[in-house]
C-alpha cells in the first residue's frame, strides 16, 4: 500500500478553494504520463464550472501517439488540454496565449495539481525567471503565491495535492513511478516490478526486467546475485528520465482510465 497525504495537503485544499472566488481560469498540471490517475478528482470537484485548462506536463516522456488521444478526450468533455514541455519556451507559450483569451482588466489564473506534476515549472515559465522553487521531486511548494506573468495577467502556484487515500492499487505504483509521490513513502523495488511487469503483460519489451537490467548495470553482489533492490532507485530514475523511451503509464481505453 502506498499512501502520502501531509497535513500541509489539506490546509491546501482549504487555500485553493478560497482562491478560486478570484481567479478566471483554472489551470490544471497533469504529468501526460498519468492523463487519469494523475488528476486528482477532489480539485477537479472543487473546480465545479471554472473555466479550465489541463496542461500535460512532459509530453517529451509520454507516448506521442497516446497523448494526442488524451487531448480528444478531454476534448470531448469540453475541456481545452495541452501537450507541453514545460523547459520549452515556446511550448509555454501556448499556455499563456490562453490565459489571455476572454481576459478582462485583470485576468487572474490558479495554477493546481498532484506533486511533482510541473506547476511551478510552467510558473516560472510564464513568468520567465526561477520565481517558484523546483526540484524533480514531491512535495517542494508549500504555499501558495501570486506571480505578475504579463501585464494585466496574474497566475497563482499552490502545493501539490493528493487524494487523502488512493484507493486503486495501480495508481499507487504508478504515482510512485512518475514522481508524485516521494521516494521514502514507498518501496522502490516492490514499484520497479510492478512497472516491470505492467510493461511485459502490454508487450513493451523496450522497458527491461528489473532483473535484466540490474545485472546490464552491474548491480551484482559477491557470488554473482544479482543485487535488484539497490537497482530499484536507478530503475525509477531512468523510467523517469526517459532512458526507455517516451512510455505512457495509460490509455483512453484502459478500463481503470475511463
Amino acid at each position: 500500500m502506498i499512501q502520502w497525504y501531509p497535513g500541509h495537503m489539506a490546509q491546501a485544499m482549504r487555500r485553493i478553494a478560497d482562491a478560486l472566488r478570484l481567479v478566471d481560469v483554472a489551470v490544471e498540471a497533469i504529468d501526460a504520463r498519468l492523463p487519469c490517475g494523475g488528476a486528482n478528482p477532489a480539485l477537479e470537484r472543487m473546480l465545479g464550472r471554472k473555466r479550465r485548462i489541463v496542461v500535460l506536463t512532459r509530453s517529451d516522456l509520454a507516448d506521442p501517439s497516446l497523448t494526442r488521444a488524451w487531448i480528444e478526450v478531454f476534448a470531448r468533455r469540453s475541456v481545452t488540454a495541452v501537450a507541453v514541455d514545460a523547459r520549452q519556451a515556446r511550448s509555454i507559450g501556448r499556455i499563456a496565449g490562453l490565459l489571455a483569451q476572454g481576459k478582462r482588466s485583470t485576468a487572474r489564473a490558479i495554477v493546481v495539481g498532484i506533486p511533482n506534476a510541473g506547476k511551478s515549472t510552467i510558473v516560472n515559465a510564464l513568468v520567465k525567471r526561477a520565481a517558484a522553487k523546483t526540484e524533480r521531486r514531491a512535495g517542494v511548494t508549500r504555499r501558495t503565491q501570486w506571480f505578475r506573468i504579463a501585464p494585466g495577467v496574474e497566475v497563482m502556484d499552490t502545493p501539490g495535492v493528493l487524494v487523502p487515500k488512493i484507493a486503486s492499487l495501480q495508481t499507487q505504483w504508478k504515482l510512485a513511478a512518475v514522481g508524485a509521490i516521494p521516494r521514502e513513502r514507498f518501496d522502490p523495488e516492490a514499484v520497479a516490478v510492478q512497472l516491470a511487469q505492467w510493461a511485459a503483460r502490454i508487450g513493451l519489451r523496450r522497458l527491461p526486467s528489473l532483473e535484466a537490467f540490474a545485472a546490464e548495470r552491474g548491480f551484482v553482489r559477491r557470488g554473482g546475485k544479482v543485487d535488484t533492490h539497490n537497482a530499484a532507485q536507478s530503475y525509477l530514475r531512468a523510467f523517469d528520465h526517459g532512458a526507455f523511451g517516451r512510455i505512457s503509464l495509460e490509455s483512453p481505453d484502459d478500463a481503470e482510465a475511463t
